[in-house]
């Protein structure tokens, strides 16, 4: 991933992040010499985001399949955290 630096980005504004996504899906934001932020095309963020969302439905099958969750009423719940608490 290549840096633009805040400097950069004041000068040369939307212009210098449009130059960057050209040829990569991220790029850095350096301030004071150090990464803080990463910009990317809206779309490839909501790729990220699906992403992460199959990660998490992922994590939810597998502790469904070996017996990791509890099947209960909203009331049981609340005991239950009631009494761990």
């Amino acid at each position: 991933m290549s840096n633009i630096s805040a400097n950069d980005l004041k000068t040369k504004g939307v212009s210098a992040i449009e130059a960057m996504l050209e040829h990569q899906p991220e790029a850095v934001i350096s301030v004071r010499g150090k990464d803080r932020f990463v910009v990317m095309e809206i779309a490839h963020y909501h790729y990220l985001r699906e992403c992460e969302l199959e990660v998490a439905l992922a994590e939810t099958r597998a502790d469904l399949a070996a017996g990791r969750a509890v099947r209960e009423s909203a009331e049981a719940h609340l005991a239950r955290l009631e009494k761990q608490a």
